[in-house]
């Protein structure tokens, strides 16, 4: 007879694995880019795959990380080193399959890191914020060892606000019916928002400026054109004033 909570545990265990894969493989695509080595290959793969799981489980403080503790994760993220290194992936087909492949890794891992945190007796608001730190984590990381600006402060469509929803989603459904139906919807709503945060091109907007818009400034020929109709407004003026004082010195 089939058990649903082993069954659920194994089915997002390999979901957890495919995403290791799947950011390791963009970590990968990061080392072919700066022309990197094999090592370098290994250290952003390791990294993009695993950087976020570790965070949090450092964080948690309830034991080893499990990337240290499962040898499948390590082998997962340098098994995507090696195809990212001997596999230039590009094309139109490996555009369009590799978004839905991280938006399903962003969803799993929001959904897992919540679900562990409530698991060690923390809040829900730890849960969304540790979730969302197991799914974008990594690539922050990466991107921090690469010396670029993390791409989840901004100027890309929604990612870390993708992961926060599911975390949110599993704190609410969990809380509501349980811990199954929390994992499934969490990881739906983070997956899918991500997708369509793509397709759409949503992004958060920028910083406001509260600073005093300048004056606007005219072109230099209407610059020039409004001094010169000054000018003769003042001579006309000044012309018609001599001869009212020379018509009335005549009168006299």
């Amino acid at each position: 007879m089939f058990d649903f909570v082993t069954g659920t545990a194994d089915l997002f265990r390999v979901l957890d694995l495919t995403g290791v894969v799947a950011n390791a493989l963009l970590g990968g695509a990061v080392a072919r880019a700066m022309r990197f080595d094999l090592v370098g290959f290994s250290v952003l793969a390791v990294v993009s795959g695993l950087g976020g799981g570790i965070i949090r489980d450092t964080l948690l403080q309830a034991g080893p990380p499990v990337a240290l503790t499962d040898y499948r994760y390590l082998t997962a993220a340098l098994l995507g080193a090696l195809v990212a290194f001997a596999v230039r992936f590009e094309g139109r087909g490996w555009d369009r399959i590799f978004p839905y492949v991280d938006a399903l890794a962003l969803g799993c891992w929001a959904a897992a890191g919540a679900q562990k945190t409530l698991g060690v007796g923390l809040g829900w608001l730890p849960a969304i914020g540790l979730g969302a730190v197991t799914a974008v984590g990594g690539g922050a990381v990466r991107d921090i060892a690469v010396g670029r600006v993390p791409a989840i402060f901004g100027g890309n469509t929604l990612y870390a606000t993708c992961a926060l929803a599911g975390s949110a989603t599993l704190v609410v459904v969990q809380s509501l019916i349980g811990t199954d139906a929390g994992l499934v919807a969490g990881t739906v709503v983070g997956a899918s928002l991500c997708v369509v945060a793509r397709w759409r091109g949503w992004m958060l907007p920028e910083g406001v400026s509260w600073s005093r818009l300048p004056k606007p400034t005219l072109p230099l020929t209407a610059r020039r054109r409004r001094v010169s109709t000054r000018r003769r407004a003042r001579s006309t003026t000044v012309r018609r004033w001599w001869i009212r004082i020379r018509g009335s010195r005549r009168s006299r």
